[in-house]
């Protein structure tokens, strides 16, 4: 999936920057913070100077770095379990029914974001931490023990108890990169995300061997779960925050009335929202549309690698593409170029279509990913409601990643009608593109604005 939900060095100057990047900013995201005149709003960014890298920075890079490879990239590893489910696991159940496992999955893991998020706003980042890590092993476990056709025991542990788990570690993961950098942020944060694309690499290739294999499913998924708990341990002696809590809450009704006035903001978050219905399509039905186009059974076990390949690097690539382009203009093209991709599942029938279309949606959808957070923070004129603005946003998105698959397969049907699921799939997440166009030349009028203030004021 989800995913759901992560993240990719123009990160806080196109916020509150004030050098030669600062020009591609709206006048308002440049306005000082204390102006509001709320105690809880002054930024903390007028703390001591950020590091931007040390001992302390770079491994909580790391350590966020295996919170997304264990949680996002464990559950866009899901097309491993839909393909298993549908013809071994649950044969009584559709695949309309199976991916709904999926689909709330990663509409908690992104919902709980705006529970963790504010959470991590009040300092409790470490309690939130630890919670959610010994969660998701917990229900992993839970996993594990479910019996062949009971489709309540795997949807209660997998898609609601693992959900609400990888929820509470994913945006307080991300947001913690922001206490020990500023110029560098979103190349930090790409790396973040990165994680949960090598995730996402790794985890198929490991469950599709461990469960159709030797192990089988139940002590495949303990295989799993211990490789899992393993990481989350070190990663949790990793991680450090560093900007003290703030004094008072953020008020969510506050920051809600303000982004509702927030046009570029309100596009943002409902092509989040219309995209992430097709945007798992792929990942969720990819090796199972492989398998049975005849494909053999061992290449269709790599196509998600291979997709989760080419978006590894281009969460990778996104942070430094965007630094020449900006962040906006990085992301409405990733965008673009991957709901065109969705159309081409219509035309899947060879080793050669997988591979051309899992490596192409693969890295453009991944540039998306990677650009997310950094999108959502550059967005937001004061850098003390980031957490609650990418909380609300990513709760916003969710509910696409819950409809999406399910209706998918609802249009794929028990008789497989491929064509019919992809043109729908694509058709929804072209509507997303069209939101983030319109974000994007809010942005450029706002840009104008700005100038046309900035030669009035003799700037």
């Amino acid at each position: 999936m989800s995913s759901l939900l992560g993240c990719s060095t123009l990160y806080l100057n196109s916020i509150i920057g004030y050098d030669e990047t600062a020009k591609q900013v709206p006048e308002s995201v440049l306005q000082p913070v204390t102006s509001v005149g709320h105690p809880s709003l002054i930024d903390p960014s007028d703390a001591p100077g950020f590091p931007e890298g040390g001992f302390t920075a770079w491994s909580t890079v790391l350590g966020a770095f295996l919170i997304q490879f264990c949680g996002f990239g464990y559950t866009s590893a899901y097309g491993v379990f839909q393909d298993f489910y549908t013809q071994t696991y649950l044969t009584n159940s559709t695949p309309s029914a199976i991916a709904w496992i999926g689909s709330v999955n990663g509409f908690l893991l992104l919902s709980s974001g705006l529970v963790s998020g504010r959470m991590v706003d009040r300092g409790t980042f470490y309690p939130v931490m630890k919670i959610g890590c010994l969660l998701q092993c917990f229900f992993l476990f839970m996993l594990s023990l479910a019996k062949p056709g009971e489709y309540y025991q795997i949807f209660l542990s997998q898609g609601i108890g693992f959900g609400i788990a990888i929820g509470l570690t994913n945006v307080p993961s991300i947001a913690v990169v922001s206490h020990h950098f500023q110029r560098r942020r979103a190349v930090a944060m790409g790396i973040v995300a990165a994680g949960a694309s090598l995730g996402s690499i790794l985890h198929p290739v490991m469950l599709n061997n461990l469960i159709n294999g030797r192990l089988g499913f139940a002590n495949g998924v303990r295989a799993s779960a211990g490789l899992s708990g393993g990481l989350l341990f070190i990663a949790n002696l990793l991680m450090r925050t560093r900007l003290p809590p703030q004094s008072k809450a953020v008020n969510y009704t506050r920051v809600l009335q303000n982004s509702s006035r927030d046009g570029a903001y309100i596009c943002a978050c409902v092509g989040l929202a219309a995209f992430e219905v097709g945007f798992f399509f792929e990942t969720f039905y990819l090796q199972l549309d492989s398998t049975l186009h005849g494909l053999s059974r061992r290449f269709s076990f790599y196509s998600l690698t291979i997709l989760h390949s080419g978006s590894f690097i281009g969460r990778l690539t996104a942070g430094i593409v965007s630094a020449y382009v900006g962040i906006p203009n990085t992301f409405v093209g990733s965008s673009l170029i991957s709901s065109a991709v969705i159309f081409a599942m219509v035309g899947l029938h060879s080793v050669v279509s997988v591979v051309m279309i899992a490596v192409s949606y693969g890295f453009f959808s991944g540039g998306l990913v990677a650009m997310m957070g950094p999108l959502i923070s550059y967005l937001t004129p004061e850098i003390s409601h980031i957490g609650a603005r990418m909380g609300i946003a990513f709760a916003i998105s969710s509910f696409g990643s819950l409809l999406g698959p399910p209706i998918c397969g609802a249009f794929l049907t028990s008789r497989y009608i491929w064509w019919k699921a992809a043109i729908f799939a694509g058709s929804v997440a072209t509507g997303g593109c069209i939101m983030f166009v319109f974000m994007l030349v809010i942005l450029r009028i706002r840009q104008k604005t700005s100038n046309v203030y900035s030669k009035e004021a003799g700037v």
